[in-house]
């Protein structure tokens, strides 16, 4: 689920009354967090042996490998030399990991607040080979969706690391004739956030978090230097590179930066869309949005905006397209494909991007994420990795890999 940004307070709904006609009782969800020192995170990383998937999150896609990201806990390592039949190789213990990105043999991923770098050269045997502590303020720390609010009360942000939550029902007394509020510990919003997002331009790796983009320069591979940040907004989710551009995606909409000078990304525009969790793939004059509702996403509407970038300092929105609960898409010559959750996978025609429309749709299976391969399509959702070949008429099925 998404992380929550932290506020000060938080309206708790009445779940019921009792006492007498003045005063009524208000029960509500409390999380709590689990915590371990950032030193055990520290000394946790390990290169294993290929084991199940708890939770598949994003894929990524390195010469004859596949890399699943298994929510906070590694990434996965899968031989895709056959894709009619791919093969588990190992498993990176990473905590806190949600992203990577690799260029010529070596890995970038985050481990909450660190950046770590492998060697996998030797895919059978890696080596952890650097890791630059502290450089991104905020960490996905995945608030229950059950709890109506939370407490940092007692946390220790700098030297602690929030791995889970217990949950209590919490109640009080209030008078009938005033509103609720709880009033929730104070803390730093640096420290809750979005999925960090990985893009690697030429020499420099460029990150995003729930509020800053973040830079490094990595001309020398084995040695990243973090050469600075830059607040973008408080709802950072996605980035995407095209074309000396990067497209920033946020709840609240997109941001185009340019890279005239990579070590400092400029902006150049945004343009903003009703409040949700938000993709975004370009391709052309046009980027695609998908934005999903419901949740802690934001207002309940779901749809796919095309977004006209030809000029990069006025974009704006010409098409919108109902759907039901979308999360990762990609983008292929004509072809869009847009993981719509529990709806499976939709096909659009983006021949004309303004008149774009829905050519064949998979209803059958439960994706989150996909990837458009010049000779395969790769998709990704409960724990099953699936690969399609293109064809005249759509796709054809190649292979269902279960990652359990």
């Amino acid at each position: 689920m998404k992380s929550l940004p932290l506020f000060g307070l938080l309206f708790i709904t009445l779940l019921f009354g009792c006492s007498d006609d003045d005063v009524r009782t208000v029960e509500y969800t409390l999380a709590s967090p689990i915590t371990i020192p950032v030193s055990d995170v520290r000394t946790s990383i390990a290169i294993e042996g290929p084991r199940d998937i708890v939770q598949s999150g994003k894929m990524y896609v390195y010469q004859n490998y596949v890399f699943v990201n298994d929510r906070n806990l590694g990434v996965h390592i899968i031989d895709n030399s056959n894709p009619a039949s791919p093969q588990k190789l190992k498993f990176l213990k990473i905590p806190g990991n949600e992203d990577i990105s690799i260029k010529d043999n070596r890995l970038f991923a985050d481990s909450y607040v660190d950046l770590v770098v492998f060697d996998i050269s030797n895919i059978n045997s890696i080596q952890l080979i650097n890791r630059l502590e502290n450089v991104f303020d905020s960490y996905d720390f995945d608030v229950p969706e059950e709890a109506d609010t939370f407490t940092l009360e007692g946390v220790d942000l700098e030297n602690e690391i929030i791995i889970d939550w217990t949950l209590s029902i919490e109640s009080y007394e209030v008078s009938n004739d005033i509103s609720v509020l709880v009033d929730v510990a104070a803390t730093d919003v640096g420290i809750g956030g979005s999925l960090a997002r990985f893009q690697i331009v030429e020499n420099y790796l460029y990150a995003v978090d729930v509020f800053e983009l973040d830079v490094f320069d990595i001309s020398n591979l084995s040695n990243p230097v973090a050469v600075g940040n830059q607040g973008i907004a408080w709802d950072i989710e996605t980035l995407f590179y095209a074309e000396d551009y990067l497209y920033i995606g946020s709840a609240g909409g997109v941001y185009i930066y340019d890279l005239v000078n990579p070590s400092n990304p400029n902006y150049v525009s945004e343009v903003r869309h009703v409040l949700g969790c938000d993709p975004v793939v370009v391709q052309g004059d046009y980027a695609y949005v998908t934005i999903r509702g419901g949740n802690f996403c934001g207002q309940q509407l779901s749809q796919l905006e095309v977004i006209n970038i030809s000029n990069k300092f006025n974009p704006y929105v010409e098409t919108i397209v109902t759907l039901d609960e979308p999360y990762g898409l990609g983008v292929r010559n004509n072809s869009l494909y847009v993981s719509d959750g529990e709806a499976g996978l939709k096909l659009f025609n983006i021949e004309d991007p303004v008149g774009i429309f829905l050519e064949t749709e998979f209803p059958d299976i439960v994706i989150f994420d996909v990837i458009p391969m010049e000779d395969k399509l790769l998709l990704i959702g409960e724990n099953k990795l699936y690969q399609y070949s293109y064809t005249e008429g759509g796709l054809t099925l190649i292979s269902t890999f279960s990652l359990d």
